[in-house]
This record gives C-alpha cells, structure tokens and sequence, in this order.
C-alpha cells in the first residue's frame, strides 16, 4: 500500500523562480546594504577615534556609536532632535554638512552602477532591477539605523520635510548611478521635461534639442561653479579681514588637541554650506543668522549672540554696506558673463561644423532668438542648482532665534536667474553678432573676383555657374599664361566620322 502526501513547495523554488524573473536583484540588494554599511563604518570609526582620545570622555562606547548614527542620518538631510538642553525642551539640529553628504551618495551611486555591469562588462541586471535593489538595500540599512538612534540624545525626527531626506538621497544616488551605468541617455531627461511650460518645451525638446540641452547644461554648471567658487573666496576673504576673532574662538572651543581636532574637521566639513551661503551674500539676497537677522551687501542687521565659532567669527559686521560689501556684485557679473562665453563658443563651433558638413561658403550661425533661448535655458539651469544647495547648506540649529540659519532657497534661486539672464543673454548676443561681422567679411572679399569675369552670351556679370556653362564643354583652360600656345588649340575637335 502506497501512501500519498500532500507537499507544498519549499522556499527554495520560490526563491529561484523570484530571482529568474528578476535577475540580479539580490546582488543591487547586497550592493546598496554594503555601500550604506561602508558609510556608517566610516562615521564610527572617526567618531570612536575622536572618543577614544578626548581627555574627557563623556558617555560609553555605546555613546560615541549612537552618536556616528545620528551624524550618518544628518549627512543625509533627516532632521535631528537634542534632548540634553540646559532648558529642558528639546532642540532641533537640521544644519547638514554638505562635504559629509558626498561620502554616502558616491558609496551608493557607486554600487548601483556596479549592480548593472560587472567588471568583465556583462550586464547583471536591468535598469529598474538595479535602482530598485540598490535604493531598498540603502534604506532597509537606514531604517535600522533610525531605529537604533532613536534611544539617543541625537534622536532622528520622524515628523516634516527632513524625515524624507534618508529616501530622497537613497532614490536620486542610486538613479545617478544607473544613469551613468547606460552612459548617461536621454529618454529619462526627455520624459522629465514634458512638465515645462510650452515655449520652453519647444525650444527643449524641438529640433536639435541635443545639442541645447548639452550647450545650456555645460554653460549653467560653469556659472554655478563660477558662483560658489567666488562665494567660497568671499569667505576666504572676509577669514583673513577677521582672522583675529576667528583663531580666538578656535582656540576658546577646546583646550585637548583632540577637541580642536574635531572643531577643524567639522569646519571642513561646512565649507561647503559656508560657500553656497558666500554665493547667496553675493546675488544679494544674503543669508539668515537667526530669525529676523539678514545678512547682505546692502545692509546686515545685528545678529543675537553666536556662540564662538570659527566660520561664524567671519560674518560681515552690522550696519550698511560699503563699497567693499558692493564689491561682491562682481561675482555674478562673472558667472553670468562666462555661461554668455559658453553659450556663444557652443553657438561658433556649431556653425563651424554646420559649415563643414554642408559645405557653406561662411559660417551661418544659429538666430538671435535661438542664441537667446539657449542662454536664457543654461540661466534657469544655474538658477535651480543654487536654489538647491541653498536648500541644502540651511537649516536650524535650536528654537526661538536659531531656528533659522542660511539662505532661503527661493530667494536665492530668483536672484541667480536675473543675475544670470541678464548679463548672459547680451554677452552671447554680443559675441553673436561680432562673430557674424568677422564672418561676413572674408565673404564679401571673396565676391569681387566674380565680379570681374565678362559678360558672355548675355549672362550677368558675376553669375559663376553661367558662366561655366558658357564655355565649351572641351575646353581647358591651361593654369597659367603661356607666349607659345595658340588659342586655336584649346577648341573643341571635330567629332569623328561615323565608319
């Protein structure tokens, strides 16, 4: 007698058949787990050095990690909330060091990229395969170390726009990564910038719309590096004219090397911020040092008091502005007139190549109306990157009075947008047009010899291709003068007989 059971099917055929439909999702899942592992590793150990060496430790080792946690989760933009204040009430830190923020997304867009191809060049997984594994691998380890950090003093806040920070990082990493894996293509751009209004649509996504997207990208990250790079010089600048009070708050900080050490590294670590919001003083807009207090080139208000703090020592001093503070102008003058440069050696080597292809006696750039479409493009551009790294390197720092710190993003994105359209658009039309004049000038040299041939067979004078045709189909002319060759001997024979 046989005996029949009834068997399900065991996991590890579901496991298979899951993972033929979706290949390579347990190796994206695996690399996004490891790049957030890597990152949080990196924060624990340099604040379990700083700990270990501190001649006052405060807490155990199981302080100094809930601590690298939280730094982990404000490198990503979340919100965190001090419970340890003097007055009892809990404080909100959302000031996030931009330099920190880079080591978590190139770890993770570095293994989405890796989760597409392998190093032998064979593509492991899709597309959505490996952004979806890679983004769930980074968040899954996220949420583990929220969970971990909320029994902290840094505890995350669950609440507002900076709980999305963790996913929204997690998402535009892991996209980029993918991005570049396929060699950086167009259709994903192309299916974002149907939401724009209809002339600029147009002008994006027309004929050649390619070459204005590649023109206007190159000309705005140009302006936006010229920007924050004079920001940061500004604040270079305004170091050395407060370069007293800035080393006595250094040296008032901490008296162990190991304290002065973190005070170094933590300044480093918002250069970056310090740099956007240098940009921001110069667009005009400024930058908040608590709430209701401005600081700009036309005028700062007085600020409450700041605890000692080396890049704060280099705020500008209250009162109105002077022609030194006016001199920051000079900034956006430069941005806006190298992504004009940009755009107007784009619109040359465009024409160049169209002269080459086509096979044009001159070069014939592109309309005024396109030169101005393109540049007004790369303005907006620039004017979304500032908005978001002023978005980035704000955020509070306490309640009442340090509940505001940094630009307003809005502000500061408008003011780059004028800033930059208004002195790109005539410096390209400007380099346009004294382009054409030098290429109109040869042409017009050119046309004289043809002017000079005579008139045959009622042909008008300087008509090349009739005159061509004038001339017998035989006939060649020799390439210089020669005293000894007869005229008769350059005439069409006569055909020969028919045997």
């Amino acid at each position: 007698m046989i005996l029949k059971t009834d068997r399900r099917p065991t996991l590890s055929p579901l496991l298979t058949r899951m993972r033929d439909r979706s290949p390579g999702l347990a190796a994206s899942l695996l690399g996004g787990a490891v790049a957030a592992g890597l990152g949080l590793g990196a924060f624990a150990v340099l604040v379990t050095v700083l700990w270990i060496s501190s001649p006052y430790p405060d807490g155990g080792p199981g302080g100094a990690l809930h601590v690298a946690a939280a730094l982990w989760l404000l490198a990503h933009g979340v919100e965190l909330v001090r419970t340890d204040t003097l007055s009892g009430t809990p404080a909100p830190v959302g000031l996030t060091p931009l330099l920190l923020l880079a080591v978590p997304a190139w770890l993770l867009h570095r293994a989405s990229r890796d989760a597409v191809h392998g190093d032998d060049g064979e593509q492991r997984a899709s597309a959505r395969t490996a952004w979806t594994g890679a983004a769930l691998g980074y968040l899954a380890v996220g949420a583990a170390v929220a969970l971990y950090s909320s029994s902290g003093t840094l505890r995350p806040a669950w609440h507002g726009a900076g709980a999305a920070g963790l996913p929204f990082v997690a998402v535009a990493a892991a996209g980029a990564g993918v991005w570049t894996a396929y060699g950086r293509p167009r259709e994903p751009l192309d299916s974002l910038l149907v939401v724009l209004p209809g002339p600029l649509r147009r002008l994006v996504l027309g004929p050649r719309a390619g070459e204005r997207i590649e023109t206007a990208g190159r000309a705005a990250a140009a302006g936006a590096a010229v920007l924050i790079g004079g920001g940061a010089l500004l604040v270079a600048v305004s170091m050395l004219w407060h370069g007293g009070a800035a080393s006595g708050s250094f040296l008032r900080l901490t008296e162990g090397w190991s304290g002065r050490f973190a005070v170094l590294l933590l300044c480093l670590a918002l250069v970056p911020n310090a740099a956007v919001w240098g940009a921001a003083y110069a667009l005009g807009p400024g930058f908040a040092l608590a709430a209701g207090h401005t600081a700009g080139p036309l005028a700062s208000d007085p600020a409450p008091l700041l605890p000692p703090f080396p890049l704060l020592a280099a705020v500008p001093d209250a009162g109105p502005g002077t022609p030194w503070n006016w001199a920051a102008g000079a900034v956006p003058l430069v941005a806006g007139a190298t992504v004009g440069w940009f755009v107007a050696r784009a619109e040359a080597r465009e024409a160049a190549r169209a002269e080459e292809e086509e096979g044009r006696g001159g070069a014939r750039p592109g309309t005024w109306r396109h030169t101005a479409g393109v540049t007004v493009l790369a303005a907006v551009a620039c004017a979304l990157v500032l908005a978001g790294c002023a978005a980035l390197a704000g955020g509070p720092l306490g309640v009442a009075a340090l509940a505001r710190f940094g630009p307003v993003w809005w502000q500061v994105g408008g003011a780059a947008a004028a800033w930059t359209a208004g002195v790109a658009v005539p410096v390209a039309l400007g380099a346009r047009a004294w382009r054409r004049r030098d290429a109109g000038a040869p042409a017009g040299e050119a046309a004289a010899p043809e002017a000079a041939l005579p008139q045959q067979d009622g042909a008008p004078r300087g008509d090349t291709a009739t005159h061509k045709d004038a001339l017998p189909r035989q006939a060649v002319l020799p390439e210089a003068f020669d005293e000894d060759v007869e005229p008769y001997d350059f005439l069409p024979l006569d055909p020969p007989e028919a045997h």
